[in-house]
């Protein structure tokens, strides 16, 4: 059986722990490969090449770096069908899906190879008498990433697109589930031109976590996951000494005025709530209709919508999505659709019975409606990161606000309305951190910077753009004065600019 390795200081390595997941292909539900899982020391390992190769690699001029990042952006173009492949075998998502997984990563990278420009720093000249004072932006050390397995492509880039780019060497901690493509990319990045080292690769459980965490060479940790870890990951990195950043949880709403354009919202939600099986933090599950009119013909056109859908296998390129991670993970969609009906919500459509000719043992369920969800049930608050649409109605503007803004999780929410003034009403009063205004998926471009509020984010800095150069650096600031003939007896008192 295929044995997926560590990747360390530019090299496979085999684990030593003994101990090993297995990585199922969820069409079929057969195990393809397993992945060892790390021991402390094997971590320990990693540190240290990434320790070595990081003084190097931040002395290397930021322009240089850049070329580096270019070229790893050529190979992933080159190599996009290859790993889109990959990344459905192992995750489920149909190739479509699997290459946008690819390509927002890489949106990244390019932002990246535009390095140098964001590095300048600031300067002012004459701030006192001879005084001129200057800042730069220094990379950390050694920073560490622990991603999810809804995105194995797409996070991992984020995290070490920007963190090597600007001078940190980069431990990555891939989902145990579909670990393949991130090791696939580090070993394009070593193609790209970047010491080994530099970017490393350790898989493992909570026993590879807990040694990130507390690793006193690692100084920064960035992690996507569920609310609870997040919070834990914040909690223990931060108590010893780490800068962190900790992406949870969500439960995202569609906010639908009256005024809408519903043949367009429809299909919106479709995209949003069913693509990808609904295991996205940027998914869509929860739609708001404002006035009962609106609702009831949003439900009549979203039954008619779903009908359309192919749920398939992950090559099918007719299917709008395939087969969602693991057996585990269906059932406990499963399990929240039988606690929907049990806390008295109208279960419209049930994905529940849907089997694939064939892939009878694949790990399908089909899209999956509810009408009437209260706020008060669990189904409501919690996130089920399935196929699974909610109907929660509102009567009003301001009550249809209220429901996102009083949630736990604040990740990201839409409306869609040709009313600007409503929109803008709506965006600037929401208390959730990504807006959409008739974008049912607002997650911002590049350049800008991804975060939600809430339990949905823990630590005070965003995933990339300007605020992901923000975290993996830090700040000097200098005070330099050129004095010209005898030296002046000391000063005992802090320079003022008088």
């Amino acid at each position: 059986m295929r044995e997926i390795t560590h990747f360390i200081d530019g090299a496979a390595v085999a684990g030593i722990s003994g101990r090993f997941g297995d990585i199922f292909n969820p069409n079929t539900g057969e195990v393809q490969a397993r992945v060892a899982l790390a021991t402390a020391s094997e971590l320990d390992a990693a540190v240290a090449a990434a320790v070595r190769a990081q003084v190097d690699w931040a002395a290397t001029n930021p322009q240089r770096r850049a070329r580096v990042m270019f070229e790893f952006k050529r190979l992933i173009e080159a190599n996009m069908d290859d790993l889109a492949q990959m990344l459905s075998a192992e995750h489920g998502k149909v190739i479509a899906d699997s290459k946008g997984d690819i390509q927002r990563g890489l949106e990244v990278i390019e932002f990246a190879c535009g390095i140098p420009h964001v590095l300048k720093g600031e300067y002012t000249e004459g701030a006192g008498p001879g005084i001129d004072v200057y800042s730069m932006r220094q990379p950390l050390g050694v920073a560490a990433g622990i991603t999810p397995f809804n995105f194995p492509a797409m996070i991992p880039m984020w995290m070490f697109g920007i963190a090597i780019a600007v001078g940190n060497s980069f431990i990555l901690k891939p989902s145990e589930k579909d670990p393949t493509v991130p090791v696939r990319l580090a070993e394009l990045m070593m193609e790209a031109g970047a010491p080994a080292g530099v970017l490393n690769v350790v898989h493992g459980d909570k026993v590879a976590v807990d040694a990130i965490l507390d690793h006193p060479d690692i100084r920064a940790v960035s992690f996507v996951g569920s609310s609870d870890i997040a919070q834990y990951i914040y909690a223990r990195g931060t108590a010893a000494g780490k800068r962190v950043q900790a992406m949870g949880g969500a439960k995202n709403h569609g906010v639908v005025l009256p005024d809408a354009d519903l043949d367009q919202v429809v299909k919106d939600l479709s995209g949003a709530a069913f693509g990808s099986a609904g295991e996205r933090c940027m998914a869509l599950p929860v739609v708001v209709p404002v006035g009962r009119a609106t609702a009831d013909e949003l439900r009549e056109r979203m039954v008619a919508e779903i009908a359309t859908l192919q749920v398939g296998i992950s090559t099918d390129p007719a299917a709008h999505y395939g087969p969602v991670v693991s057996a585990a993970h269906r059932q406990k969609i499963s399990d929240y659709i039988q606690m929907g009906v049990s806390e008295g919500a109208e279960l419209v459509v049930d994905g529940r019975g849907f089997s694939l000719q064939g892939y009878e043992k694949g790990f399908f369920i089909g899209p999956t409606l509810f009408d009437h969800v209260t706020p008060t049930m669990q189904t409501y608050q919690e996130e089920i990161f399935g196929p699974v649409l909610q109907i929660v109605r509102a009567a009003t503007f301001e009550e249809a606000l209220a429901l996102p803004s009083a949630h736990q999780y604040g990740n990201g929410v839409a409306i869609f309305t040709r009313d600007g003034r409503a929109a803008r009403e709506f965006a600037a009063r929401v208390n959730v951190g990504m807006v959409g205004i008739n974008v049912p998926i607002p997650v911002p471009v590049a350049y800008h910077s991804f975060g939600g509020w809430k339990r949905s984010a823990f630590g005070d800095t965003n995933q990339h753009g300007l605020e992901g150069v923000k975290f993996y650096t830090k700040v000097k600031t200098i005070t330099a004065r050129w004095p010209e003939g005898a030296h002046e007896d000391s000063a005992f008192v802090i320079p003022t600019m008088q």
